[in-house]
């Protein structure tokens, strides 16, 4: 019996560290900066229709070979996402004469997320003129298997996701830069 209970306590205790360490460990890897991803090919955009778009015709990442495309998932009620427009509109300012075209992919948590009109307004509140696809069956976000909000994919000129960066970013935040400088360097690719 005392072997039982010892051996109970034991898977207790290691379950309750392991669940810790978790915790600890899982936002340091997310502040760790830009993660390369498996060169994979970028999903194509899933929507066509013109009602699934704003400030935009409907695109497709076929037409937009050649470009460096900077992918922004977020939603209307997302605080974390607010706070990294500004770094975002510095990002397309910077960058977008180059050769980037950033894309906002607004993926609504809630229901009251998926108003167009709300959107539309959040949009210009913030200033953001990119496209912006509708992707409110997370049609999109399930095939890039995203998790979080705000997330950043960076797609090279032939198409594949080279880099992804997780969380609120600000100008001259360590994963801010390296995001920046992946971007450049995807822009002097051939």
């Amino acid at each position: 019996m005392a072997r039982i209970i010892s051996g109970l306590l034991f898977a207790c205790i290691a379950t309750s560290l392991m669940f810790a360490a978790a915790r600890i460990l899982t936002p340091l890897a997310l502040a760790a900066g830009p993660a390369a991803v498996s060169n994979a090919p970028a999903p194509e955009f899933p929507h066509s229709q013109t009602t699934r778009w704003l400030n935009s015709p409907p695109l497709t990442l076929a037409g937009l070979r050649g470009k460096v495309v900077l992918l922004d998932i977020w939603t209307t009620d997302c605080w974390n996402c607010y706070r990294s427009f500004p770094w975002l509109r510095r990002v397309t300012d910077r960058f977008a004469t180059r050769g980037l075209v950033v894309i906002g992919v607004h993926s609504p948590e809630f229901e009251q997320e998926k108003d167009r009109t709300g959107i539309a307004a959040r949009l210009a509140q913030y200033q953001l003129t990119n496209p912006q696809l509708l992707d409110d069956e997370f049609t999109y976000w399930r095939r890039l298997d995203n998790h979080y909000w705000p997330a950043f994919y960076l797609i090279d000129k032939q198409g594949r996701i080279r880099q992804r960066l997780v969380g609120e970013q600000h100008s001259g935040d360590r994963s801010a830069r390296n995001f920046e400088a992946e971007i450049e360097t995807l822009l002097n690719e051939f």
